[in-house]
């Protein structure tokens, strides 16, 4: 069984944008903190973009088959 994993982008401080990858339960909820920016971003897309790159190297990973 796999565990949903949730982007999210937030804006903590004006101008600086920062994503988490959130681990959840089946349902959605329950999260915790998967991964997250070491750096914030100066845009939301730039965030976006990361957290994105950052989301499809966990799914290669969690898919890889074990050795």
């Amino acid at each position: 069984m796999t565990q949903p994993i949730e982007l999210l982008v937030v804006e903590p401080a004006p101008g600086s944008f920062v994503w988490r990858l959130l681990l959840t339960d089946d349902q959605g909820g329950n999260a915790r903190v998967l991964r997250m920016a070491p750096d914030p971003a100066d845009s939301y897309e730039e965030a976006l973009a990361s957290g994105q790159a950052a989301l499809h190297s966990e799914i290669r990973r969690h898919a890889a088959p074990a050795s």
